[in-house]
């Protein structure tokens, strides 16, 4: 287990609201609306390891990344949460809540099913990251370009950026452990569920109208596991729909959530 960095955008006292993040992202990715929910619950988010301020380790299993949540939530004295992961951030949070439902309060997942993904436009990103020159890097606008040939989405682009960091002396290097998460791809991209998997707490699913990573048949695989489970249907978001279309997702989660006052 490692110690997980969180930010905490309010508000104490508060129903507790933790957030997780995707493959590639950080707790940054949840700053606006993790700053609106607070209005409504204590908002933490998470970095899982190997991805943003959090420490670094070889080791990238659902059940370790699950486990680091829960050493997070004894640390700081949660015995109960709603959990919010999106992408990996929402299939870690399926684990936890099918592995130890006593400590989620309700579960919502953002545009990710309970299944097996392979992605080549994951294998292509992942091939531009580690074809990039670091030691001849000026800026991350240069890095953009650079990765224009294998990622042709501008802003998949920008977001891979976002994990350089530059210090003083002008020397770039990744934020993320690169080498650990390209090991774990394979691991990553499975289905974190065994058949018999369960929680029948109140769940929610936020699915991107633009976005394939959840199609039609995937109701099916996801009631399975979470009887209990709505599926939101943001039409006019891809994969992002914190990020691409916040309002609506605040909107959803706050129907969602009892407490609210909105």
């Amino acid at each position: 287990m490692v110690k997980l960095f969180h930010r905490d955008f309010g508000t104490a006292g508060q129903p507790p609201l933790t957030l997780v993040h995707g493959l590639l992202g950080s707790s940054r990715n949840w700053q606006t609306a993790g700053r609106e929910l607070a209005a409504d619950f204590h908002v933490c988010a998470l970095d899982l390891r190997n991805h943003g301020q959090s420490p670094h380790a070889a080791a990238m299993d659902y059940a370790t990344l699950a486990g680091d949540v829960l050493g997070w939530l004894n640390a700081h004295g949660l015995a109960r949460t709603t959990l919010l992961g999106h992408s990996l951030g929402g299939k870690v949070a399926m684990w936890l809540a099918c592995h130890h439902p006593e400590r989620v309060e309700r579960l919502i997942v953002v545009d990710i099913a309970p299944r097996a993904y392979r992605s080549q436009a994951h294998r292509a990103e992942f091939a531009a990251m580690h074809e990039l020159r670091l030691d001849l890097l000026r800026s991350r606008a240069e890095a953009e370009l650079r990765f224009e040939a294998r990622v042709p989405d501008w802003a998949m682009r920008k977001f891979l950026v976002t994990n350089l960091e530059c210090d003083e002396a002008g020397h770039w290097r990744w934020a993320i452990n690169l080498p650990a998460l390209t090991t774990a791809l394979p691991e990553l991209e499975r289905n974190p569920l065994a058949e018999g998997d369960r929680y029948t707490g109140p769940a929610l699913w936020i699915v991107g109208g633009k976005s394939d990573y959840v199609q039609a048949d995937d109701r099916e695989k996801i009631v399975a596991h979470f009887p209990q489970a709505r599926i939101g249907r943001i039409a006019d978001s891809g994969h992002n729909p914190h990020i691409e279309a916040r309002a609506e997702f605040v909107r959803l989660v706050r129907e969602f959530l009892p407490g609210s006052t909105v």
